[in-house]
């Protein structure tokens, strides 16, 4: 398979996947007293254990590498789990104070935005004409959503943590295309193991403050969802995450991962009882019909080369 077009299937099961982990930690919510710092460093600390064994058998952690600048080899997984940790945390307070559809439409809304925007400035990646006004249809979008609902539909506190999450998304984004095309001396595998565990390390502080073991509801229920979140969500779906990323453009990668707030919401609907506003609705298919647009300009073939 050529590695672009599976790059394109890597992100697709991993859009798939983190769909589904926004109603997992809602039924953790409500099965237990966990928090969302406590959450993701659970889902850190999980994911890097059960990918430890398989990373110590991989034959890529062994193979030849060109030698890298410690820096670099340093600021990548660090830079990544430090992202990481921000994207989860800060999506799970969205769900937790607003709704799973709206914080995850936002948080995963907004991504691209970011990403296209870095993509721009750090790694010069130009969007073409058609990308400017993809990027100011899902900021309208975006708009919509939040500014149309009624007041209590939609919380800001809900909200401004879903930004804050698509800004630490947009983060580990770039830094996976960066090691694409100027190699850390990192396979997807190595890189994915060590962002769990600076992740881990970033918020076993707060996690304590916050209250690590759940301390009443229904203990069982809420560890069994926290090994799917670790095991499928996680272990599986960050790996093909980074390998995906790292043969795709910044943008284009993120378009992909539409396909998280699309299977959110329909879980929230369909399993949760979450109700949909005319306002969410349609701000939401101004927004990825925006990035669909988005995506579009940034897969197209350029006649000629561009100027940084």
């Amino acid at each position: 398979m050529p590695p672009v077009r599976r790059g394109f299937a890597f992100l697709a099961f991993a859009g798939i996947a983190w769909g589904t982990t926004g109603a997992a930690v809602e039924v953790v919510y409500r099965s237990s007293d966990l928090g969302p710092m406590a959450v993701s460093f659970w889902r850190f600390l999980a994911g890097a254990v059960l990918l430890l064994p398989v990373w110590a058998l991989s034959p890529a952690r062994t193979a030849p590498r060109a030698p890298q600048p410690a820096g670099r080899r340093v600021l990548l997984p660090v830079g990544t789990g430090i992202g990481l940790a921000v994207f989860q945390t800060a999506y799970f307070a969205a769900v937790r104070d607003t709704s799973l559809a709206v914080g995850t439409i936002v948080a995963l809304g907004a991504a691209p935005v970011f990403t296209a925007a870095g993509g721009r400035l750090f790694l010069g990646e130009r969007l073409g004409r058609a990308g400017v006004p993809a990027v100011a249809g899902a900021l309208a979008g975006l708009a919509v959503l939040v500014l149309g609902n009624e007041p209590g539909a939609v919380h800001p506190a809900g909200v401004a943590m879903a930004l804050l999450s698509a800004a630490g998304y947009a983060v580990s984004n770039l830094l996976g295309r960066w090691t694409g095309r100027h190699g850390t001396g990192a396979d997807p595998l190595t890189l994915t193991l060590w962002s769990f565990l600076v992740g881990a390390a970033v918020l076993l502080v707060p996690a304590c403050h916050e209250g690590l073991l759940p301390q009443g509801g229904d203990p069982t229920e809420a560890a069994l969802l926290m090994l799917y979140i670790a095991a499928v969500t996680t272990a599986l779906a960050y790996p093909l995450y980074f390998a995906g990323v790292a043969v795709l453009r910044a943008a284009t990668a993120s378009v992909m991962m539409l396909l998280e707030p699309v299977s959110a919401a329909a879980l929230a609907v369909l399993l949760l009882g979450e109700r949909l506003t005319g306002a969410t609705v349609a701000g939401t298919v101004v927004l990825l019909g925006a990035i669909a647009a988005l995506a579009l300009a940034e897969s197209r073939p350029r006649a000629e080369p561009e100027n940084p």
